[in-house]
């Protein structure tokens, strides 16, 4: 009886302790699985991008599961993807991939962005040409490499590349004789309630230089005549020495409105519509004194909006500086060119605008 109690004890104990280990298994797994889900709630829709590594080592594993066990623990993909990585980790085993060479250098990132920029900033430009201009760069590429980059970069051969001129190439191919035009609404508080004014104005691309056209509670096409006649006038037009002015497809730039940009020499681009984007060095102006100007005040009638659009403008290409110009003013005064002398601060509105220059020593 004593000889063998302590076999059975211990074997007693041994099964104690696997089904304590198995539970304490299980609630590791069933954690596991939702903090998976968790993650996956947190992803989204999103796809998940893994590494050859990391497939190479969810096959190896999720092999010795077999698909039913993948498929009540398997959350990232599904127990065929699995089990198809296995299948091809094992196919690469005998493919003789591991006893080849490095074969040819992957090209730096550095010459497959000059063959993109390249491609991209000229239309014409063919693989030879593409190759011989990163030849004089110092970048050594064959011309099938430069085949390659464009077709991998969903970028077309030269020959349907320059067929079409993109927007942005017309653009900056005109600037200096190309303007823009736009309206933007703002609401007034007049005696008689709230009254919405429109305000017209245009947009010289190649200096940012804005003219306000016109400002009315009630545009018309009388109205709009009398403005194209001020855009264009001979002596002091906003317009002169400009041949396309970019355009909306807005119902107050009249047939008679355009005739008379043409009379002038001016041809009317007609953007297609819901293009914001085509127009948008206006676009860029209405934001800028939207949120800089009008939105942090109250327009106490005709006269009060007058004063602030006209304040925001001086403001607007004086004392205000651009990215786009590199942080230079459009029409820099005096004081924009004094690198001596205290520091001071001219303010508008009220101090809502400010530019800060120094004083004559």
């Amino acid at each position: 009886m004593s000889s063998t109690s302590p076999p059975n004890a211990l074997h007693f104990l041994l099964l104690i302790f696997s089904g304590w280990a198995n539970r304490q298994q299980q609630d590791v797994i069933a954690y596991l699985k939702v903090e998976n889900r968790v993650l996956r709630e947190q992803l989204g829709g999103r796809r998940l991008r893994l590494t050859d590594d990391q497939r190479r080592r969810l096959a190896m594993k999720g092999k010795l599961l077999g698909r039913k066990a993948l498929g009540e623990v398997v959350g990232i993909v599904t127990p065929d993807t699995i089990l198809r990585w296995y299948r091809k980790l094992v196919a690469r085993k005998y493919d003789g991939s591991r006893k080849r060479g490095p074969g040819r250098p992957r090209t730096k990132q550095e010459t497959v962005d000059l063959v993109v920029r390249m491609a991209r900033e000229n239309a014409g430009w063919g693989y030879t040409r593409i190759r011989d201009a990163l030849r004089h760069l110092g970048h050594e590429i064959a011309r099938n490499t430069v085949k390659r980059i464009l077709l991998d970069h969903g970028i077309e051969p030269a020959s349907e590349r320059n067929r079409k001129t993109s927007w942005a190439t017309f653009v900056r191919a005109h600037l200096g004789e190309i303007a823009a035009a736009d309206f933007f609404t703002v609401e007034v508080l007049t005696l008689t309630g709230l009254v919405r004014y429109f305000v017209f104005f245009v947009i010289d691309i190649e200096t940012r230089r804005v003219e306000i056209a016109g400002i009315t509670p009630s545009p018309s096409s009388e109205w709009m005549k009398q403005i194209a006649r001020n855009l264009t006038d001979c002596e002091d037009g906003f317009l002169l020495g400009v041949r396309y002015l970019i355009l909306d497809r807005d119902p107050l730039y009249t047939g008679a409105f355009r005739r008379m940009l043409k009379g002038s020499g001016i041809e009317a681009l007609r953007l297609p519509a819901r293009s914001p984007n085509l127009n948008s060095y206006a676009e860029r102006f209405v934001l800028s004194i939207k949120s800089e100007c009008l939105h942090r005040i109250v327009p106490l009638g005709e006269v009060h909006l007058r004063r602030a659009i006209r304040e925001f403008v001086s403001h607007y290409h004086g004392e205000r500086h651009h990215q786009g110009l590199g942080g230079e003013l459009i029409s820099p005064g005096e004081t924009a060119r004094r690198t001596e002398g205290p520091v001071a601060c001219r303010e508008r509105l009220g101090g809502m605008l400010k530019y800060y220059h120094r004083e004559a020593a």
